[in-house]
């Protein structure tokens, strides 16, 4: 079966991620019961429930072909099927990027994107919108060779004429690195599918586990959304090299164009497989494990990384140990460090992250559900000082505090003048940010861009076009920035005004900042500009569709950027202004309450002592809903801080 280390701690993440869910559930209920919720702080806790609930794993392997990729995915994840699930044969057998997913609303199948469409400049993920455009092939997971046959779809290949693979970017004399070789009669072999999807329902795979298979660098170089999408957010990439064959030079370049990024190596892990080649019945262990250390040596020497950070493993033989339940060849073929080290890389950085992205959100909903609490004790609290006061004081007594309640409330309602006034101020800051981050100025823009391009054939043009293109957008990004601070500094200042004034709770401004949208459009840029150089002054047809494909990724990931800085925005300014809000009204009614509690004490309508016993009955109310909410608060933020791999259930 799976690695136990790794299929456990795979568990104990998916169980902190439930037990996370249900405590923000239970919070949710408890504020909906104790009618404290409102549509902003609901809308708030739904969207982290969603987030949580659509959390993927994302495992991305790269290699060259013939490196036993596919067989280490079959070792690592897979070998509790006791079979092999993805094809491994000698020679090339993955010939498409390959995601192995599980999607329940789906049927378990194999979706195939024909290679014909990479005629065209549409990106595989706007393909995804269209589901008449791929083939499917479904399987009976009962039955192996009905899994066996959909599987070698993915190996396919055929043979089409040099203008057509020139026509899907798969063939030009001027960039050998990406284009498939001749065959004897002039034809060229390329693969049948440009991508695949595989949905099958393996227990990693049902708890959000989505592994890719990436066939090498003609694949990175043709298929742009590799390059710019999938391995920059992978939570880990695992990078396959191969005893028999040693460090080529297409393994640095992939190494050094696209995974080992700036020289970060966060989440990079490089596996040197089949080290079984390296067994001989003739030689000592100690003289194996020299031979291996020596390899391991020279590869990180030339990938200029520490060896620790390479894992000899032997995929072939791993398999075979876990499915005959064989021990000493599991120890033999390395295997366990290699699946420990990805568990502790890819299992401890993506609770980091849900962690980060949870706890912020979930500590200023909390803040501001305890702060309103607080106020409204402290307004009985102050309520039954006065009327306690008032015992054994005549009627004129009650007339002057009555009076003084009445001022205090016309005062706060004459402030509330300044309240809408910073609403509308704060409406058109708002509307500014959004007009600064839209994405309808983007897309003309790119339509623009789009249109320059068709009208030159040369770099430079396109280069040109592009540069104003990155300008504009930094520029945009920049004073959305700009803006951001404003609202921060005048949000700032409203609450410390509400608090000075009226005894508001003063609230904090939650954080917000642009500085990551403006740090990946840059990262899009630079590898845009990666490209352009690598072309020639005058481009030939196919390197001209090539780059118009890589534009068209570029452009549908800055829309993507600018989409979600769109929602955090949103989000962000929904949360800085609901909870002054919901003080605003929460001050607003005690001292309605206030004012009708002594005018009804001076008309006689209620005892001076029935009204002391309800408010000491609502300050026991309130006492039990803030000592609930502190109890909810410690679940929640030990939940948070506890490891996935040694957590206990805080949801019982």
């Amino acid at each position: 079966m799976s690695s136990p280390s790794l299929a456990s701690d795979f568990e104990s993440y998916s169980q902190w991620r439930s037990n996370l869910s249900d405590q923000i559930a239970d919070y949710r209920q408890w504020l909906n019961h104790e009618d404290l919720n409102d549509s902003q702080r609901d809308l708030r806790l739904q969207q982290l429930l969603d987030r949580l609930a659509e959390d993927k794993l994302h495992v991305a392997f790269i290699a060259e072909f013939s490196r036993g990729k596919s067989e280490l995915i079959n070792a690592i994840f897979l070998s509790d099927l006791k079979q092999r699930l993805l094809p491994s044969t000698a020679g090339r057998t993955t010939m498409c990027p390959t995601e192995l997913l599980y999607d329940p609303a789906k049927p378990p199948q194999v979706e195939l994107l024909p290679i014909d469409t990479r005629a065209t400049s549409a990106t595989v993920s706007e393909y995804r919108n269209y589901p008449e455009e791929w083939h499917r092939v479904t399987m009976d997971i009962t039955d192996p060779d009905s899994v066996r046959t959909a599987m070698q779809e993915v190996c396919r290949v055929k043979s089409v004429g040099v203008d057509d693979a020139a026509r899907f970017g798969l063939y030009d004399p001027g960039l050998p690195e990406i284009s498939a070789p001749l065959n004897e009669d002039g034809s060229v072999s390329i693969p049948a599918w440009r991508h695949a999807i595989i949905n099958f329902p393996h227990p990693l795979l049902e708890k959000g586990l989505v592994v890719y298979d990436t066939p090498g660098l003609n694949a990175i170089g043709v298929e742009p959304e590799l390059t710019f999408s999938l391995l920059p957010n992978a939570h880990a990439v695992l990078f396959v090299l191969a005893a028999d064959a040693g460090v080529t030079k297409s393994d640095i370049q992939v190494w050094r164009e696209h995974i080992n990024l700036r020289g970060s190596q966060k989440g990079r892990l490089v596996a040197l497989n089949k080290i079984d080649g390296l067994w001989d019945e003739l030689k000592t262990d100690a003289q194996i494990d020299a031979e291996i250390d020596k390899q391991v040596k020279d590869s990180a020497n030339l990938l200029g990384i520490e060896p620790r950070n390479i894992f000899p493993v032997s995929a072939q033989k791993g398999l075979l140990a876990k499915i005959q339940g064989d021990e000493a060849l599991l120890r033999r073929s390395r295997l366990g460090n290699l699946e420990k080290a990805l568990s502790e890389e890819l299992i401890a950085s993506k609770q980091e992250l849900v962690r980060d992205q949870t706890e912020a959100e979930l500590t200023d909903l909390l803040g501001s559900s305890r702060a309103l609490l607080q106020s409204r004790h402290d307004n009985i609290v102050e309520q039954l000082g006065e009327l306690r006061g008032l015992q054994g004081k005549n009627e004129d007594v009650v007339e002057h505090i009555m009076v003084k309640i009445a001022q205090d409330k016309d005062a706060f309602e004459r402030g509330l003048q300044n309240f809408q006034a910073l609403r509308s101020v704060f409406s058109q800051q708002s509307v500014k940010l959004f007009q600064l981050i839209g994405t309808d100025a983007m897309k003309a823009e790119i339509d623009r861009v789009r249109a320059s391009m068709v009208q030159s054939r040369f770099t430079k043009g396109i280069r040109e076009a592009m540069n104003k293109f990155f300008a504009d957008i930094d520029g945009n990004m920049d004073q959305a920035i700009g803006q951001v601070e404003e609202i921060n500094r005048m949000m700032e200042a409203m609450y410390r005004k509400l608090s000075a004034e009226h005894g508001m709770a003063r609230f904090t401004v939650p954080p917000f900042s642009m500085l990551r949208y403006s740090k990946e459009l840059k990262r899009l840029k630079g590898a845009y500009d990666q490209q352009i150089n690598n072309l020639f002054t005058l481009l030939t047809t196919e390197q001209y569709l090539l780059t118009s494909r890589f534009f068209e990724t570029v452009a549908s990931r800055v829309i993507h950027v600018f989409e979600i800085a769109n929602r955090e925005a949103e989000t962000w300014l929904r949360a800085v202004m609901s909870p002054m809000e919901s003080q605003v009204r929460e001050h607003q009614m005690q001292l309605r309450r206030r004012l009708e509690s002594v005018k009804r004490i001076h008309k006689a309508a209620d005892t001076l002592d029935d009204r002391i016993n309800e408010l000491i009955g609502m300050q026991v109310e309130a006492k039990r809903q803030l000592a609930e909410l502190d109890q909810a608060t410690v679940y929640i933020h030990d939940l948070l801080n506890s490891q996935a791999t040694t957590q206990q259930s805080l949801a019982a």
